[in-house]
């Protein structure tokens, strides 16, 4: 499932944060098994024939659904497909502006920022990727679906002496105290379709500001409650809605939005949100209600209320306390829109008589008897 027999294998660069993160979520389920997806990038070499470089920038945890137990680790939710994609989509528009908070992204950086594959906590002293590793990776690099030959996974346990603190320049771990004269090792593993089987490739550590930074995430994603408590007031407003992650100010990072309406109304609403939500406020736009046409889908129909839209300016104090559905409430307002009366409760039925049970078998016709005379 693995060898040591020197291959061509790509150079590899981890920022300082990526290990950070690996510490705190090892730490944080001692007792299972554990892991993230890794995001960076792949710089090819700068020589014809020189190999690659990946950079790894980021790891991207899994939400409440994942499977952790001693001997079992399982990730991949929608949520962390979600931020992938996120984190993919500001990337590539900070490119096109050639900037990125502040920064240049210079020459060897400008590439598209990919998923790099997954590292998780193994029990033990398991230092090498198991059988079932090594099925799972060939079965997704198999998958055209996924777009990638290669695969890094690099294999997290405790509880070593904490006698080295990072491998030799040629080694493929590295280890970090975690207290108590013990340490965390990570064990770095490469694959592709090539070679079909893990290979060790040796890591080096990037300080933080020698690595370009990737975008925080959206609050729609890691405020859970707060996305939840914002649909459920919408629903009761009787608004419908729909969110569409938007480059509404030309900037990075990407805001998201909410196309609202309510049913038999003339004018649809779109709520500007910023990833810091609510910290800041939004801002809203109307546009003229439009359908959906055959073959369309919700973000042709965004696209196209947005180009008709218009600001709406708002004299509403600010707080987190506001939610969205007091905001379209106040536009509403604002603009003389009439909301429909709210329904009354429809009347209970009337209580009725029950019918008597039925005998659970037919009984006999009573006896004719005869009167005497």
């Amino acid at each position: 499932m693995f060898t040591r027999t020197p291959r061509s294998v790509p150079n590899l660069v981890v920022a300082r944060r990526v290990l950070d993160r690996m510490l705190d979520a090892a730490t944080e389920y001692m007792a299972d098994e554990t892991g993230e997806a890794m995001v960076g990038l792949v710089v090819p070499g700068s020589q014809p024939g020189a190999p690659a470089t990946l950079y790894v920038l980021d790891t991207i945890a899994p939400d409440e659904s994942a499977v952790r137990q001693m001997h079992t680790f399982q990730q991949g939710d929608e949520r962390q497909d979600e931020l992938i994609w996120w984190l993919q989509e500001n990337w590539r528009i900070v490119r096109e502006k050639r900037g990125l908070l502040g920064q240049v992204i210079r020459g060897k950086f400008d590439v598209p920022l990919r998923y790099l594959g997954d590292w998780h906590k193994q029990p033990g002293f398991m230092i090498q990727p198991s059988g079932g590793d090594l099925m799972t990776a060939l079965d997704w690099l198999e998958d055209p679906d996924n777009q990638s030959d290669f695969l890094l996974a690099p294999i997290v346990t405790l509880g070593h002496p904490s006698t080295v603190f990072e491998g030799s320049a040629q080694a493929n771990y590295l280890m970090m105290s975690t207290g108590g004269g013990e340490a965390l090792r990570v064990d770095f593993w490469y694959i592709d379709l090539k070679s079909q089987i893990f290979q060790p490739i040796a890591p080096a550590v990037y300080p933080d500001d020698q690595l370009p930074l990737l975008v925080g995430y959206p609050w729609h994603l890691i405020d859970r409650k707060r996305t939840e408590a914002e649909l459920a007031l919408l629903d009761k407003e009787g608004l419908f809605h729909s969110i569409t992650l938007y480059n509404a100010d030309g900037e990075s990072p990407l805001e998201v939005c909410f196309l609202t309406a309510r049913v038999g109304a003339d004018k649809l609403f779109i709520a500007v949100t910023p990833a810091d939500y609510p910290k800041r406020p939004p801002q809203i736009r109307v546009a003229p209600f439009m359908h959906l046409r055959p073959g369309e889908d919700l973000y042709h129909v965004f696209e196209a209320a947005w180009k008709q839209s218009q600001p709406v300016t708002l004299a509403l104090e600010w707080s987190p306390s506001v939610y969205l559905a007091d905001v379209i409430r106040a536009a509403e307002d604002k603009l003389g829109i009439v909301r429909p009366a709210p329904k009354a409760p429809e009347p209970a039925p009337p209580a009725t008589k029950p019918e008597p049970a039925s005998p659970a078998h037919d009984e006999p016709p009573a006896p004719e008897t005869e009167t005497p005379s």
